[in-house]
């Protein structure tokens, strides 16, 4: 094989984003004689597409000093952009924001009015955005889609409209975010863009989308991300990601095992390949999420743990975890604190529904009704049906703290009814629970019965155990307890000793006196004949006592 035909072999296959081919092919060609710059920049992007991040940089500082070294101060400063892009991306900000600046460097020297003036602006818009000032990131992002119009480049132009939709959606405008998304992605489906840009694109809406609840588009170009994926054996980038929103969008849809096996995908992925801090944190959360869902806490809370080292909040995910495991004062702290410290509405919007219910939980009606104002605002403003199922719900359950049970129930009907028109069984089943709460307050014992009764067959096709014992308290269903000589009440109280609650969170959950409790587990211990807690909960769950 002569070297020349290495080169059209690996030239070819970078055409078809046959990305293993092109490397081996262009590596080949490169160590019988050093590549020219314009294969160098694609030896670079088929290494950084395998996942190959040493070989792409090497690659990549090569096809800059080229550039530098012919006078040709864009094209270098397009390669000292790339590098700076993805070194960014995998957390190393030092080297990053360094070749970011060597590019800024070479075009002031030349004062060259060139396309990649626009490139240069987005990484700096893409942390504007990051640390919540949208004005500043929409500002350079329009700066930046104008120079790709006026030079006619799709790849900026689409970057570009990526950060001024998601911009626009934190400034309150998502009518106008949400056009300027599917604009970038218009680009992306044509196939006028490199690939790249593509994955970075379809990331970037996919986010978007689901940060506004908006899972219509999220769903529809999740599914195209996942097709543009598996068009390209050996595609590493991108991938982890792509399984990590299917799993989202499954968790909804109630495909509790599917996006299980997604995100166990993932996570090996991670395990063979260096993936960026963002991904392996949105991974571990889902992962977390699932498990909280199930019941299964001691795997949620290392699920959590890994997704905050890896930079993902754990929030509010950890705090509804402290909040069934009756843990109500951590709860409120952390959930608290994650409000403070969110950068705009929409990120809080994916933090109130949580704070209404340890709200609720802590008895504080008065915060929960400012919540749930705040909340339904928002996704007044947002006019996203799935935030808006969340305000309408959190907004039944403070009615009907506030005593207020003909509107409550109203508010319950509408939030179960939007659930179900979503697809989303399980929300819908906390709806229904809801309903069914309401009709017991108004005294409608069989309506609540039904409703009870319905939720709890969801909850139980779902796995969903720790929903699935709280609705057994509710409607005070007595499984395997007639041998124990249990009382219905202490029936009641075993099933939230074995959830993992505390003598202070059964009082709370059963309107009794925390003295009350210590009495009903004493003797629930000495009917049981067991020395402690851990082993009343291992007779509560082999006796089917949920």
């Amino acid at each position: 094989m002569t070297r020349a035909d290495a080169l059209d072999r690996g030239r070819s296959a970078f055409g078809r984003n046959a990305w293993a081919d092109a490397f081996a092919e262009l590596s080949a060609a490169d160590q019988q004689d050093p590549l020219e710059v314009a294969d160098l920049e694609r030896l670079a992007m088929a290494a950084f597409m395998l996942g190959r991040d040493d070989d792409g940089d090497d690659a990549g500082v090569r096809a800059f000093h080229e550039y530098v070294g012919i006078g040709d101060a864009p094209h270098a400063a397009r390669c000292a952009f790339w590098l700076c892009l993805t070194l960014l991306h995998r957390g190393e900000l030092a080297r990053g924001s360094g070749w970011l600046a060597r590019a800024r460097e070479l075009l002031d020297k030349e004062g060259l009015d060139c396309v990649e003036q626009g490139y240069l602006l987005l990484p700096a818009a893409m942390q504007s955005l990051e640390s919540g000032d949208a004005a500043k990131a929409y500002a350079a992002g329009r700066q930046a889609a104008e120079i790709g119009d006026r030079f006619g480049d799709p790849d900026l132009k689409a970057f570009a409209g990526v950060v001024r939709g998601r911009a626009l959606i934190v400034l309150g405008e998502t009518a106008q975010g949400v056009v300027a998304l599917d604009e970038a992605m218009i680009a992306v489906t044509a196939s006028e863009v490199s690939a790249n840009v593509a994955g970075i694109v379809y990331c970037g809406v996919i986010v978007a989308c689901l940060e506004i609840f908006d899972l219509r588009r999220a769903q529809e170009w999740t599914k195209a991300l996942s097709r543009w994926c598996d068009s390209q054996p050996g595609l590493v980038p991108f991938r982890g990601q792509c399984l990590v929103h299917r799993a989202e969008i499954m968790q909804l849809r109630g495909d509790w095992p599917d996006a299980t096996d997604e995100v166990q995908r993932a996570c090996d992925r991670l395990a063979h390949a260096t993936g960026p801090p963002d991904v392996a944190g949105m991974t571990f959360y889902q992962l977390a999420e699932l498990h909280r869902l199930r019941g299964e806490f001691t795997k949620a809370e290392l699920a959590y743990r890994q997704a905050s080292r890896f930079g993902r909040s754990p929030q509010p995910g950890l705090a509804q975890l402290r909040l069934a495991q009756g843990r109500v004062d951590p709860a409120m702290v952390s959930i608290r604190t994650a409000l403070d410290e969110a950068p705009n509405r929409v990120a809080r919007s994916d933090l109130l529904a949580a704070y209404i219910d340890i709200s609720l939980a802590a008895t504080d009606v008065q915060s929960a009704r400012a919540a749930a104002d705040e909340l339904a605002e928002i996704a007044g403003d947002l006019d996203v049906p799935l935030l808006q199922a969340v305000a309408t719900r959190a907004t039944a359950a403070v009615l009907l703290a506030e005593g207020d049970l003909r509107a409550a129930l109203a508010a319950a009907r509408r939030a179960w009814a939007a659930w179900r028109e979503l697809e989303a069984p399980y929300e819908a089943g906390r709806a229904r629970v809801l309903v069914g709460l309401v009709c017991r307050a108004l005294h409608d014992e069989d309506t609540a019965a039904m409703e009870l009764d319905a939720a709890r067959q969801v909850f139980a096709q779902l796995g969903a155990v720790h929903d699935l014992a709280r609705v057994d308290v509710y409607t005070g269903e007595r499984r395997g307890h007639e041998a124990s000589g249990l009382s219905p009440r202490e029936v009641e109280v075993l099933r939230l000793v074995a959830s993992g609650k505390t003598n202070q969170a059964i009082a709370t959950e059963l309107f009794l006196s925390e003295r009350t409790v210590e009495r009903h587990v004493s003797n629930i211990l000495t009917k049981l004949d067991v020395g402690s807690r851990t082993a009343a909960a291992a007779y509560a769950f082999e006796h089917q006592i949920r």
